[in-house]
Parts: C-alpha cells; structure tokens; sequence
C-alpha cells in the first residue's frame, strides 16, 4: 500500500489536466509508504504519448528530499487517452524495482483514474492507494 494525501491526489489531477494534450509528471517523496510531497517536473518529450523527466530537476528533487531526510518513493505521470495501467514502454523504461510507479488517467477527463504499481524484472503488481490525509483522525 502506498499512502497519499489526497491534496496530492489532487495536484497530479491539476497537473494533469493543466498540461494536456501531453503527458504530466513527477516526483513524490516521503518515508517508507507514505508522500508527504508532490513535485512535479517538466516533460522534456512534450508528448501525449511518452515523457521524460528533466534530470536537473530530478537532480534538484533529490537533493531537496535528502536534505529533509525524506526519499524518493514513487514516480508518477498521467496518460491522457489510456487506461491508468503500464503501457509496454512503461514497462521496459521501469527501471528502479523499489519505486511505486503512479499512473493517471485522464481518458475521461470528468473521472479520473489513479493507480499504483510495482515493477520488477517485467512483472506487474498493482497497489493499493489510500487517499485519505495522514493527519486525519481514524
């Protein structure tokens, strides 16, 4: 299970949405399962079909998260017309077996669809998001 806050929910949406027809995406950084931070990042692909992160940016991310003690722990980016699953190229771009890879789907835009995944050596496992906010009580 990964554990995000659902005001980050609601960023990748905005993001989303705010840079379509192309692809968004992201960092988000915290401890163990749970985000505390969204950091979006510019797609240097500028595609509806692909992206690519910025590695300044990806470099400045994880100076930011180490300084506060945070890590990275998951990716994200969103598919403007697609499921919310790894495409065959998500797959074989997945390189990092301890990353969650978050995809957002946007193939209807009034309903948005987010889901987790992990990816090692090929093999795909969805996980479980839990949207409610850390902080609130149980």
């Amino acid at each position: 299970m990964i554990r995000i806050p659902q005001s980050i929910i609601d960023g990748i949406v905005a993001q989303a949405k705010n840079e379509l027809p192309n692809e968004a995406c992201g960092l988000l950084v915290g401890t163990e399962n749970e985000v505390v931070k969204q950091f979006p990042l510019t797609n240097l692909d500028h595609s509806p079909e692909h992206f690519s992160f910025d590695p300044k940016e990806q470099f400045g991310v994880l100076k930011e998260a180490r300084a506060e003690g945070l890590q990275i722990i998951a990716n994200y980016h969103s598919h403007p017309e697609s499921p919310a699953r790894p495409s065959e190229e998500d797959i074989r771009l997945a390189f990092d077996p301890d990353i969650i890879y978050i995809i957002l789907s946007l193939q209807d835009i009034d309903n948005p669809v987010i889901k987790a995944f992990s990816i090692k050596d090929g093999n795909v496992v969805e996980r479980v998001i839990a949207g409610e906010d850390p902080q609130s009580p149980q």
